[in-house]
This record gives structure tokens, sequence and C-alpha cells, in this order.
């Protein structure tokens, strides 16, 4: 599976941004997608996650209530809808995708997009 996120920029604070995440090569239908992001030297984080069927999503405490993931089988494609967004929102996102079942942890995702820079000014 290859995955290639965009829709990052530049925005200030209290705006808002989606990514997406295209695929290639194969339907999303039976995947579990997920965004990351990290920030120079530091570990990179989950934020949003969401089962192959679209029934379960999972939210960093962090973003709870601002962004909202999803997923379009049909167009092979995963959504961060990114609300009220804040400075500490800055860093690269990044999307993954595994069989079926979400998760927190970026090493149970077997395929991830090159990332897509987000940037937040106060």
């Amino acid at each position: 599976v290859q995955l290639q996120a965009s829709g990052g920029g530049l925005v200030q604070a209290g705006g808002s941004l989606r990514l997406s995440c295209a695929t290639s090569g194969r339907t999303l239908s039976t995947y579990a997608m997920g965004w990351f992001r990290q920030t120079p030297g530091k570990d990179r984080e989950f934020v949003a996650a969401i089962n192959w069927n679209g029934g379960n999503t999972y939210y960093a405490d962090s973003v709870k209530g601002r962004f909202t993931i999803s997923k379009d089988s049909a167009k092979n494609t995963a959504y961060l809808q990114m609300n009220s967004l804040k400075p500490e929102d800055t860093a690269v996102y990044y999307c993954a995708a595994r069989w079926m079942t979400a998760t927190r942890n970026n090493y149970e995702y077997n395929y991830w997009g090159q990332g897509t820079q987000v940037t937040v000014s106060s």
C-alpha cells in the first residue's frame, strides 16, 4: 500500500486545515488508518485513528473535540479535519495504515505516507 499525505500548510491559530491521505495500489476498505505527528527531537506521537469500517475512532487527548478522522473507502482516501488549531499543533503529520483494527501504537502500522508539514502561527 502506497500512501500520499497532502493538505498541510501555514495557518493562523484558530484556523482549520484538512489533511488527506490517498492510497494507490490497494483499496482502503480493509485497512485501519492512523495519523501521527512529529516535531524535531521528539518521538512520533499518536493523533487519531479509525477502524477499517469507520465504526470506531480514537483520538489523543490533546486533539479531542478539535480534530476529526474519517475515511472514504470509495475514494481510497482518509482525512484528518483539524479545527481550532493551536501553535502546539505545529508538526509534520504522517498517515499510516494497518490491517483492519486501529491502534495508537505507531510500531503496529505497516504502511506510511511521506508526511506533510502543518505550521500554526500565533
